[in-house]
């Protein structure tokens, strides 16, 4: 089972994309880029991205 993210955990997804999650949905999280070593761009630096597609890497305190 994928563990859920919460509001403010520290996720990573698609190739090393990294970002800090703004807001839960039953299926996704919308995700606040803070780290992109690829040469894909974000409007506002925000994407959806599903709970099957990424990794929790710091849960928030």
């Amino acid at each position: 089972m994928t563990s859920i993210a919460n509001i403010g955990d520290e996720i990573i997804f698609k190739k090393g994309i990294a970002g800090i999650v703004e807001k839960v949905n039953d299926n996704s999280v919308i995700v606040k880029i803070t780290e992109n070593p690829t040469k894909e761009e974000y409007r506002g630096n925000i994407t959806v991205v599903a709970h099957k597609n990424y990794k929790i890497i710091n849960k928030k305190k």
